[in-house]
């Protein structure tokens, strides 16, 4: 039994121990005394311009590090970063809310105190909604209990969570019972072998078999495993848009981003025609199936999750996906022979033409030309940065991050913050439109105060250039920014004002070369011109319409 501790203190300490060496937020008078706490601890207290900032932030910091921490005030700190928890909920990102609120003796009488909404308990039940598991920390004979259950849950199912501190706790004395994180949940066994057991006949009665990998093999962190299975078996693997770079795109066995319509029509025939689709990891999501213009016949798949596992039409409950990918890499699987040569080639280099326009298309040839440098992670916002980068070749294992679900704009600037503070070793190369550099581009602000120094390339193609094509109007217009002269605002970082090609490939040779401090290149493109993926998504629903 550990010595007893002050309940802010515990906290601390307990994320700590699982990993966590940064807590991203912005103050407010409810949490100031614990961020004190965080600022006299081994822990970097990374003040944000903005709460939805630290929320993004946080966000990508768990998805490298397994638990990312946002720590706000009550209600306009909390509230704030509702839509980033939401967001971390459907994309499944271990990610803890910490938020401050009115002491437990200052709540006597109802009184109307600043930040309250409607009741006291308004925030904490709007978060019940948003993650896999909340709570008060109003009793200290509790508080510890409650902190672990909550952890405990966030690390199982890779889910947000919340815990609010109200200020008159921080420094309450509550008494530890120690970590439950020593009984691992396993699946049931008789269950697991029986459904291994007939995948495995499923597969080995195949001819054709893919495995389709997908987003919980980043949060599970089964990219080894996943690798030993397909090197083992010789079975060919594409991947989802929210899984891209779940395993290295130079690999043999790779043969492309399966996305329906939207993904290239060599691997939309190979999944498609599968009689055995292995998917791991995988959700069957609108963008992932391509807006639904994808074919999968669950008779010839297998379908393994953190939430369910289906063979056929055979449903298995008890399942837990570490122990299903692992119980497939020891199956009795026979070693297939590649009948098909990898489709996936190394870009050609890329010859800048002097004095052209940009385009997207051409934008993005050069991009994967300059991935070849393995220290960049791509964050890519949504948007056609998000749909181009669908097509760019990544080198490195998880070097691709997207909110390819969820798809809320703003979220790449403030998530380069995350990367590169869960690995310093990595440099992001942020893929933002100019409506999304609107909504959250000022965290530049905060890049640059903690010295990190991504690439952002800033898609200008004046508006939401996503939406024209579905229904256009003066609603898809912005203000037209300088955005390349937003470093001199700052007094930080170098920006680029780029019309054609060889201005482009000027911009990433300095910027690759520039290290001090953050690079935005702002690329000029008509605001009607379109990525290929986007296109060949938007010819194959214009078919289904008519």
């Amino acid at each position: 039994m550990k010595a007893s501790k002050t309940i802010g203190s515990y906290l601390i300490e307990r994320i700590y121990e699982l990993g966590v060496r940064h807590i991203f937020g912005v103050p407010g008078d409810f949490v100031l005394g614990f961020d004190k706490l965080i600022e006299e601890s081994p822990i970097e207290l990374i003040n944000t311009c903005d709460e939805q900032g630290a929320g993004y932030a946080a966000d990508a910091y768990a998805r490298l590090k397994g638990l990312g921490v946002v720590c706000v005030t009550y209600c306009v700190g909390g509230l704030k970063v509702a839509n980033t928890t939401a967001q971390a909920y459907a994309e499944k990102s271990p990610v803890l809310v910490i938020s401050g609120s009115p002491g437990i003796s200052e709540r006597i009488k109802n009184p109307l105190l600043h930040h309250k909404v409607r009741n006291f308990d308004t925030q904490y039940r709007v978060f019940q909604e948003l993650t896999v598991a909340s709570a008060v920390l109003d009793n200290p004979n509790t508080a510890c209990q409650e902190i672990e259950r909550v952890l405990d849950a966030i690390n199982r199912y890779k889910l947000p969570g919340y815990i609010e501190l109200p200020r008159d706790q921080v420094l309450a004395i509550a008494p530890s019972h120690g970590s439950i994180f020593s009984c691992p949940h396993i699946s049931n066994s008789n269950i697991l072998a029986e459904a291994i057991e007939e995948a495995t006949a499923l597969i080995n009665r195949s001819q054709h078999p893919i495995i389709l990998a997908g987003v919980e093999i980043h949060r599970f962190g089964l990219q080894e495993e996943l690798l030993q299975l397909v090197e083992k078996t010789n079975i060919p693997v594409a991947e989802t848009l929210m899984g891209k770079s779940v395993i290295n795109e130079l690999h043999q066995n790779y043969i492309g981003l399966y996305g329906g319509a939207m993904g290239n029509e060599y691997t939309r025939q190979q999944v498609e025609s599968s009689d055995c689709l292995i998917m791991l990891g995988t959700f069957l999501t609108d963008i992932n199936l391509g807006i639904f213009t994808a074919n999968l016949n669950p008779k010839n798949s297998i379908y393994v999750t953190s939430e369910k596992t289906s063979i056929q039409f055979h449903n298995y409950e008890d399942i837990e996906l570490v122990d299903a990918v692992r119980g497939l890499l020891k199956a009795n699987i026979q070693r297939r022979e590649i009948t098909t040569s990898n489709p996936v080639k190394i870009p050609p280099a890329f010859s800048p033409v002097k004095d052209k326009a940009i385009t997207v298309e051409r934008l993005f040839q050069r991009i994967n030309s300059f991935l070849s440098n393995n220290e960049l992670i791509v964050v890519a916002d949504v948007g056609d940065a998000l749909f181009a980068g669908a097509d760019l070749f990544i080198h490195g294992r998880s070097r691709f991050m997207a909110t390819a679900y969820y798809a809320s704009l703003g979220f790449a600037v403030p998530a380069s913050i995350g990367l590169q503070l869960a690995n310093p070793n990595v440099r992001p190369l942020v893929l933002v439109g100019d409506g999304a550099f609107q909504m959250t581009g000022m965290e530049l602000s905060t890049i640059a105060r903690y010295k990190l120094n991504p690439i952002i390339i800033l898609l200008n193609n004046n508006g939401y250039g996503t939406e024209r094509p579905i229904c256009d109007g003066k609603f898809n217009d912005l203000l037209p920014w300088h955005y390349h002269l937003v470093p001199k605002v700052l007094g930080n970082g170098l920006g680029f004002d780029i019309h054609t090609e060889d201005e482009l490939e000027e911009a990433l040779v300095k910027s690759q070369a520039h290290l001090n401090s953050f690079c935005l290149l702002e690329v000029h493109l008509d605001s009607q011109d379109i990525s290929p993926a986007l296109k060949r998504l938007g010819d194959a629903l214009s078919k289904k319409i008519k």
